[in-house]
C-alpha cells in the first residue's frame, strides 16, 4: 500500500511539473540599472545609449545622462521597450477549445453586462505563459457572446491567481453592434455569401429599450436589475463602452446610439471601414482598438493591402489607433502582436509609431496610462530587453523581461520544445 501512494505521489509531481505554469517570479529587492541600451520610450521617441533604473517596481530613471546604480545590467547594442499590451482577448478564458471544462469565455443570453470576465480568468494558463517570451506582459480579458458580452478586466501576466494579476477591474464593458449581413449557414441549409440582416432595425429597437431602461435605473438611488445596475459607470463614464462594429453603416449607427445617449467614453473595436468615416470618428473624439492586421481584406474592392495600412491610414488623420487580435485562433496568435505592429510599420508608418499601436496608445485607450505603456519615470518596470527589433520575428530575441520590477521567467512549453529539438540534429 505505502509503494502505491508513493508511486501516486511522485506520478502527481512529475504531471505537476509538466503542466503546472512558471512560478511567479518574487518581489523586487535591489536597485536595477540597464545600461548601454537603445530605449523605445513607447510614444514616439528613442533615447540612444540610455540607462534605465527601477526600484521597487517603478522606474526612477531613464536617460542618457543618467548614473547608473545598484545592480547592473549590460546592454549595449540592445534594445529595450515596455510590455506590450494586449487589448480585447480570451487569454486565460479558454485553454483548450474542444474541451467543453476550459472554455469559459461567454455566458447564455444576450444582454450580460453584468458577466465579469476577470473571476472566470485563468492566471495559470500555458497560452498566458506563452505570450511572455515574444514581449506580450499585459492583456485585457475580455468575455464574448451575446449583445453585451460582460465586462472586460486588465491584467499582467505573470500571478498566482486572478487577484494578483489584476492592474485595472472592470475597466468596460462590451456590447457587439447587430451585423448588417448574415452569412449562409450550411448546416442549416441556408445558400453560402452574404445576406442583408432583415432583422437589423428589430435588433437596434431592442438594443435601445435596454439602454433606455438602462438608463433610468442609473439615475435611480438604486435598482433590483443587475445587468442595468452594471450599466452605470458606462453613462456616468468611469467605464468605457467599447462598441464591435466593422461596416461602414454600423459604425455610423453606432457614434449616433453613442451621442444619443451622451455616452463620455468608448471606444469602437474592429472598425474595418473606419477609414470611411474618419471626420465622424474625430469629431466624436472616438478611439479605435483596430481589426487583426493579419487578415484579408473583406470587401472584394478593397484594396490588397487595406489590412496593413489601415492603421497609417487613421493614424495619419489624427485618430488614436491600437492594434488587438481577436478572430481565429486569437488566444495563441496573440504573441504576434508585436509582429502585427511590425506589418505596418513595414507598409508606411514609422517604426516607433508603429510601436505605440501595442504601447502607449493601447495604455490611453484602455485608461492605464498613468502606470504602463512607456518607460518614463514614475510608472511600473514593466519591460524587456531584446538583442534585436523586437516587432521584426526574425530580431524579437528578448533576454530577461520584468513585470513591476520583477525578473519572470522566459520559459514556456513551446521554448522548451525549441531546445529540445535545437539539439536533436547535432546528435
Amino acid at each position: 500500500m505505502k509503494n502505491i501512494l508513493a508511486t501516486i505521489t511522485l506520478l502527481l509531481i512529475f504531471v505537476g511539473t509538466i503542466t503546472g505554469q512558471q512560478t511567479p517570479a518574487k518581489k523586487q529587492t535591489e536597485i536595477i540599472s540597464i545600461e548601454g541600451v537603445t530605449a523605445h520610450i513607447g510614444n514616439g521617441q528613442i533615447i540612444e545609449k540610455c540607462v534605465l533604473t527601477f526600484e521597487n517596481g517603478k522606474i526612477t530613471a531613464i536617460g542618457s545622462d543618467i548614473e547608473p546604480k545598484g545592480t547592473i545590467i549590460d546592454a549595449t547594442g540592445k534594445h529595450i521597450y515596455p510590455g506590450f499590451i494586449a487589448p480585447n482577448t480570451t487569454l486565460g478564458l479558454v485553454e483548450i477549445g474542444a474541451v467543453r471544462a476550459t472554455d469559459d469565455d461567454s455566458e447564455l443570453g444576450n444582454y450580460n453586462p453584468h458577466i465579469r470576465s476577470i473571476i472566470a480568468y485563468n492566471a495559470e494558463s500555458k497560452i498566458v505563459e506563452s505570450m511572455r517570451p515574444n514581449g506580450v506582459l499585459i492583456a485585457q480579458i475580455t468575455p464574448r457572446g451575446g449583445r453585451f458580452s460582460g465586462t472586460s478586466s486588465i491584467v499582467q501576466l505573470d500571478a498566482w491567481n486572478w487577484e494578483d494579476a489584476v492592474l485595472k477591474m472592470d475597466d468596460g464593458v462590451h456590447l457587439n453592434w447587430p451585423n448588417l449581413y448574415s452569412k449562409g449557414r450550411w448546416w442549416m441549409d441556408e445558400s453560402p455569401g452574404y445576406k442583408v440582416n432583415k432583422k437589423y432595425e428589430e435588433q437596434l429597437a431592442k438594443l435601445s429599450n435596454f439602454m433606455d431602461q438602462a438608463q433610468a435605473s442609473s439615475k435611480a438611488s438604486n435598482t433590483e436589475s443587475i445587468p442595468y445596475r452594471a450599466m452605470k459607470g458606462v453613462f456616468n463614464g468611469s467605464q468605457t463602452l467599447f462598441i464591435h462594429a466593422n461596416r461602414e453603416k454600423a459604425i455610423l449607427d453606432a457614434l449616433t446610439f453613442a451621442k444619443k445617449y451622451s455616452l463620455k467614453n468608448i471606444v469602437l473595436v474592429g472598425a474595418d471601414e473606419g477609414y470611411k468615416v474618419i471626420n465622424r470618428l474625430k469629431k466624436q473624439n472616438t478611439a479605435v482598438l483596430l481589426t487583426r492586421t493579419h487578415s484579408t481584406p473583406k470587401n472584394e474592392d478593397d484594396d490588397y493591402d487595406l489590412p496593413y495600412k489601415n492603421a497609417k491610414l487613421l493614424m495619419d488623420a489624427g485618430i488614436l489607433v491600437a492594434l488587438q487580435n481577436s478572430g481565429q485562433m486569437e488566444r495563441a496568435n496573440t504573441r504576434n502582436l508585436p509582429f502585427q505592429a511590425g506589418t505596418v510599420a513595414a507598409h508606411g508608418l514609422d517604426k516607433e509609431k508603429a510601436l505605440q499601436l501595442i504601447t502607449g496608445n493601447t495604455a490611453i485607450i484602455l485608461g492605464i496610462d498613468k502606470s504602463v505603456g512607456t518607460l518614463e519615470v514614475g510608472k511600473d518596470a514593466t519591460l524587456f530587453i531584446s538583442i534585436g527589433d523586437a516587432l521584426d520575428m526574425r530580431t524579437n530575441q528578448i533576454e530577461k523581461a520584468f513585470i513591476q520590477g520583477r525578473e519572470i521567467s522566459l520559459e514556456s512549453h513551446q521554448t522548451e520544445l525549441w531546445k529540445r529539438y535545437s539539439n536533436k540534429y547535432g546528435q
